[in-house]
């Protein structure tokens, strides 16, 4: 089994079963990430009607959890919901997100991650639910008449002071995740919009991959961000577009990345995330597998 500290995050079965993966079939999933070796997973909520089947799900996810003995550090809650325009939504998704809380709260988790604010894009047609959006939608995306982002950015600071605030109630973390097309992404993005929210349990939840693809510098990110870093999504890319590759098959040069996370002490969770319908992962079990063992000798052992 693998040390608790490597855990087996959720695009595992989002690669398997499509997105969003089938809630109920969330202790399968579990299962299918015990039997790999993973004692550390990562679970999600992907908006309201998938959170909440895990809500209802809960006691019984957290009595697969004990009987496999399996951690679960984080929880993501994807709600994009959170940075509307609109006051209704926002506060609906404010409700939703303290139920993510109280899924995370039982699981035990040390935090609670999201993608960073989604802006209130609007597309020529509508769009399905997807992960990442392609480099087209984002081209062709357009803002409301009489848009202010003062204003706005107004409102994405004390909604997400709000949404700190909840997480601290429940002794979480607040993780926002780095995506292509979403805000405060970048090293020196995030650290403006902390210092605006100025709340001490919010977190960069440090995407490899991503980063890489937003040809930000891994070793200088960390250096920025190393107080403000306990989660690193790991995972390969060749920095041309979005990608989360076995480790290996892209362009990021481990050895000078791990010199890094050495010299800031990092001493949190590494989340194995390759996959996704973007990144035609030929093996996925063996992707992840292969991780881990790098992980154990390239960084565990060095402790």
């Amino acid at each position: 089994m693998f040390d608790k500290r490597i855990t087996c995050c959720y695009l595992y079965p989002i690669t398997k079963y499509g997105y969003p993966p089938s809630a109920r079939d969330t202790i399968d999933y579990i299962k299918e990430m015990n039997d790999m070796g993973f004692t550390s997973i990562e679970l999600e909520g992907i908006r309201e009607e998938h959170l909440m089947k895990i809500y209802e799900m809960r006691f019984d996810i957290k009595k697969k959890i004990n009987e496999l003995k399996i951690e679960l550090p984080y929880f993501c809650a994807v709600l994009p919901g959170l940075s509307s325009l609109n006051e209704k939504a926002r506060d609906h998704n404010l409700s939703l997100f303290e139920k993510g809380c109280e899924i995370a709260k039982l699981f035990r988790s040390k935090g609670i991650l999201d993608n960073c604010p989604l802006p209130p894009y609007i597309f020529p047609e509508d769009m399905p639910i997807v992960r990442h959006y392609d480099e087209d939608s984002l081209r062709r995306a357009f803002f409301p008449e009489n848009f202010s982002w003062k204003k706005y950015e107004d409102l994405l600071v004390d909604t997400f002071r709000t949404v700190c605030e909840i997480s601290a109630k429940f002794g979480l973390t607040y993780q926002m995740h780095p995506a292509v097309g979403v805000l405060f992404s970048t090293p020196d993005g995030f650290l403006n919009f902390f210092d605006k929210v100025q709340q001490d349990n919010l977190r960069f939840n440090f995407d490899t991959a991503n980063l890489f693809t937003m040809k930000e510098n891994l070793s200088l990110s960390l250096l920025k961000l190393s107080e403000r870093i306990d989660y690193i999504h790991f995972s390969d890319n060749r920095g041309e577009r979005v990608e989360h590759l076995p480790i290996g098959e892209g362009k990021i040069e481990w050895n000078k990345f791990f010199e890094t996370v050495d010299k800031i002490g990092f001493k949190g969770n590494f989340g194995i995330d390759i996959g996704g319908s973007e990144s035609g992962v030929r093996n996925l079990n063996l992707s992840y597998i292969a991780a881990a063992n790098y992980l154990e000798n390239e960084w565990l052992k060095k402790d």
